[in-house]
Parts: C-alpha cells; structure tokens; sequence
C-alpha cells in the first residue's frame, strides 16, 4: 500500500486518502485520463464507450489498444460490496458477450451510438484519431481485433480506490488458470496536499499460482521509437523541400520555446514507420493538443479536440475561429498564421496553469 507523510514544520505525519465522493467521479476520470492507469505492457488505451450494453449489463468503459485488443474497464470503490467477487463475475459477463461477436456488429450495433457520439465511424478511425505519433500499423490492428473477438482474448482492468484481499486473491487466480485473459486490477488514491488534489495510480501484482504465466497476446507491433526533446526533428527538417523547412522551423521553435516556459513538459521527437517523424508537445496526462508531422510528401499541424476539451476548453473558440472550422479530433493545418499561433500558445498556458493568459 502506497504511504504519503507530510511535514508540517515540526513533525511528519502519515496522510490519510481522502477518496473520491462517488464511482462517477473516478469513472470520468478513468475516461478522461486513460493513460493514468498503470497497466501491464503500457498500452494506449482508447475509449471508444461509457455505459456500453453488453448483454444484460453495462460496461462502465470499453476501449481498444493499438494491437485491436478490446479492453473492459470496471470501476468501484472498496465500500460497494460488489468490489470484492460480483464485480468479477461482471467483467467475465461483458467478455463473454462480446466473445464471437462480429466485427460489423461490434461497430454498428454494439459500439454504434457511442463512436458517433466521439465522432467516429467506426474503430480504426477513433484509433486513428488518438495516434499523435502516427505508430499505428492498421493490418496489425485489423488481425489482432480479428483475434480479440473470435478467440475471447481481452484486456480486463478493474479500477479501485483500494482493492480487497479476497479480490486480488480471486484476480491472482484467474491469471494462473487462463491464457486469453490479460487482468490489470489498479487501484487509484487520491489525496488533498496543500490545496492541491494527488493521484496515486498503482497495479496491484497479485500472488502468482504458478511460476510464470503465458502471455495473453504478443506485443503490439511497432517500428518506430521516441527520443527526448527537438533535436533530432530539427535535423530531419534539412531533408525537406525549402518551403516546408520554413513551416516546420517555425513550428519547431515555437514549440522549444513552450518547453522552455515550461508549458510543454514532455518535447520528444518520434521516428515512425514511413519515413514519418513527429515533434510530440506533450503535457503533464501524456497527451498533447498538437501534433507538428514532417512526411515524406508533407508537413503538416494536427489538432486533438478531445484534448482541448479536457486541458483546454476556454481556448476552443479562438482556435477555430484561427482554422476557420470548427475543431474536431485530428484537424490538419498546412499553413500557420500568427493568430494560430497566438491561440494555440494561449490553450497550452491553459492547460499549465488552468487560466487563460491576462
């Protein structure tokens, strides 16, 4: 169990949790903030539904990885009395419903309503619109949803505030005796520190009931790799034709100069299959607002809306009315004006701080 002290001048103390007030506020953090969850191999999650119907029940969450595995996500606190066995026998429930179901009916009938309600048509376009690093290998994505249905192989995440000894028993269990099933039980603390709110993801490792475990599935596949800040992308810009090197030195040096405010905690060059290499402008969760591409044909901005609504919604406005569109998820700019500029560097200064700049 995770343990906090704090100092108050004189002495330290051990901080108590102060928890979350209902399953709805730690369910909507989850949606929001996927990648929060500490899960074995360190997938991307995508969300693709809340409340999803599956059978007699409601998954809380249901999303996809890069790889085309379907993930069940359940969500509880420790004194709802369905933590400790009910919520297993649930989990087991949605996966056996969705076990064989076919991909068209999965798209239309199951996850329909919601990938229209996230703007999309279908999964590989939510995928897609989620893949800031351009990595995603849709025949990879393709075969292994193919395999995820028809074999019953998923990802289970159970999400606590704290998690039973009798459930991670039950979870520990059913590691050991089943080969399709990938579990990840995680529990989510949250503390009040000085004013400000402090989440404490953790995945609880149960007992293991046997030496080692088969892997459910092989790891997704990727070429590509990440290297730390913007070096590495000013240098791929010397290959471009001379009218791009102008856009992306622009937007490269626009980009160092948020990170060096501060505003842009994770600056990383991505080199991708294709010969595609991204600058990532990522914040605190793992995610960006945009997306600067350099291609072998083009350069080009991308927008996450779904970003700009979680870290950014006041500057939504001026950002489009710079695009002259309304903003949806993975917009692409191929020319930059300085109120684009201005806008996007407003709607980062939000997501640091929480303000708009005065």
């Amino acid at each position: 169990m995770t343990a906090i002290w704090s100092n108050d001048g004189e002495r330290w103390a051990l901080l108590a949790p102060s928890g979350f007030p209902d399953e709805a506020t730690l369910h909507t953090l989850i949606e929001q903030t996927p990648q929060l969850l500490p899960l074995a191999g360190s997938p991307r999650l995508t969300i693709v539904g809340r409340e999803v119907r599956l059978g007699t029940g409601s998954a809380d969450l249901v999303a996809v990885e890069p790889n085309g595995r379907l993930v069940v996500i359940e969500v509880k606190l420790a004194y709802n009395a369905e933590a400790r066995r009910a919520v297993v026998a649930q989990v087991l429930t949605y996966a056996a419903y969705l076990h064989g179901v076919d991909r068209a009916d999965l798209e239309r009938g199951v996850l329909g309503g919601h990938l229209q309600r996230r703007g999309h048509d279908n999964l590989i376009s939510a995928v897609v619109g989620d893949d800031q690093e351009r990595s995603l290998d849709t025949e990879a994505f393709d075969q292994g949803l193919a395999e995820s249905l028809a074999d019953g192989r998923f990802r289970i995440v159970i999400v606590l505030d704290a998690a039973p000894a009798e459930l991670v028993r039950l979870v520990g269990y059913l590691e050991a005796v089943t080969d399709k099933l990938l579990i990840d039980l995680v529990t989510v603390s949250a503390y009040d520190v000085n004013g400000s709110r402090i989440l404490v993801p953790q995945r609880v490792e149960p007992e293991r009931w046997r030496p080692e475990a088969a892997p459910a599935t092989a790891a997704p596949r990727d070429s590509g790799y990440g290297v730390p800040g913007a070096e590495d992308f000013l240098a791929v810009i010397a290959d471009a034709p001379q009218e791009q090197q102008v856009f992306l030195r622009r937007l490269a040096e626009w980009a160092i100069g948020l990170g060096k405010r501060g505003l842009v905690p994770q600056l990383s060059t991505y080199h991708g299959k294709a010969g595609i290499t991204t600058l990532l402008l990522r914040l605190s969760d793992g995610r960006g607002l945009v997306t600067i591409y350099k291609d072998t044909r083009s350069a080009y901005l991308q927008l996450f809306r779904s970003v700009f609504e979680r870290r950014a919604p006041r500057s939504l406005a001026a950002v489009e009315a710079a695009i002259g569109e309304p903003l949806r998820q993975g917009n692409v700019v191929y020319e930059v004006s300085d109120q684009l500029l201005a806008a996007l560097t407003a709607a980062y200064e939000e997501a640091g701080t929480g303000q708009l700049p005065t």
